[in-house]
């Protein structure tokens, strides 16, 4: 049985007709996201890559125990961002400038100056920000990033530059925090050779790894493993695992990183065993 997870291709309107490598999109297709779809083995992450040629909709997801509350099940969504290409001044809306109430936020949505209030970011390769439940947010045109996230497809639309979309402004307001985002504690930024622990649960796990992984992340890692190879050469269970692709692993051991290897590995917290 292959380790690699099949590919889902999303077509959305602010997707990108040309694909970086080594991705390719069929003529006429504007892709927005590759999905990787979760294992059944491991079902609680679902990774992704996002292509923007326009923004996307100002939005928010609840936390576990909310959706709990609502008798949805877990389906919480915490995520985070690994941008892989910018173009110049290319965005990442989170948070807002200062401290705002739901009153002042629906208003704002209704009215579209929602994004002028929000904390804008310029981006480049290698920025990466983790997106707690609750943060409002929003991803700029001209960004490819490689996005890990609880497997939840609950997502509450606050805003949409009048494409026409419904929103979601009850549901969101019920659990979007008007405040700045904590960039001191959610953002850092990783070099492509560089070895760096980027997510340190408690809902998932997530590092950046350059060749063979250093016995303090190794020891992380005690079951089965998404491996997200970016450059060189990787194989799980003696099969080639290719940069645009992921694999299940069934343990680190399982891996074989060469010299060259540029990965992500990661595992939610629920799912290790």
């Amino acid at each position: 049985m292959t380790a690699i997870l099949p590919i889902r291709e999303v077509e959305k309107p602010w997707g990108v007709d040309t694909l970086p490598k080594p991705f390719t999109a069929k003529e006429g297709e504007r892709i927005g996201e590759i999905w990787f779809e979760p294992p059944k083995a491991l079902p609680g992450l679902l990774v992704k890559y996002i292509f923007t040629s326009e923004a996307l909709s100002v939005q928010v997801h609840p936390t576990d125990a909310q959706t709990m509350a609502k008798g949805l099940g877990r389906q919480g969504k915490e995520e985070c961002w690994l941008i892989v290409a910018a173009e110049p001044d290319a965005k990442l809306g989170i948070g807002f400038d200062k401290t705002i109430s739901p009153d002042e936020m629906r208003a704002a949505a209704l009215d579209g100056s929602i994004e002028k209030l929000m904390t804008w970011f310029t981006v480049k390769p290698g920025d990466f920000f983790y997106i707690p439940a609750n943060t409002v947010h929003a991803i700029g045109a001209g960004v490819s990033l490689i996005e890990t996230q609880q497997n939840s497809d609950i997502t509450y639309r606050l805003y949409d530059y009048g494409r026409g979309r419904e929103l979601h402004l009850d549901d969101g307001m019920a659990v979007a925090k008007g405040e700045p985002y904590a960039q001191d504690r959610w953002h850092t930024h990783v070099d492509t050779q560089e070895t760096k622990t980027l997510v340190d649960g408690p809902l998932f796990l997530l590092d950046h790894v350059a060749g063979q992984p250093p016995e303090h992340i190794a020891a992380r890692y005690t079951g089965g493993l998404l491996v997200i190879p970016r450059e060189g050469t990787v194989t799980v269970s003696g099969e080639p695992v290719a940069p645009g692709s992921c694999a299940l692993a069934p343990s680190l051991s399982a891996v074989h990183f060469a010299d060259d290897a540029v990965c992500l590995i990661a595992v939610a917290c629920s799912d290790e065993t």
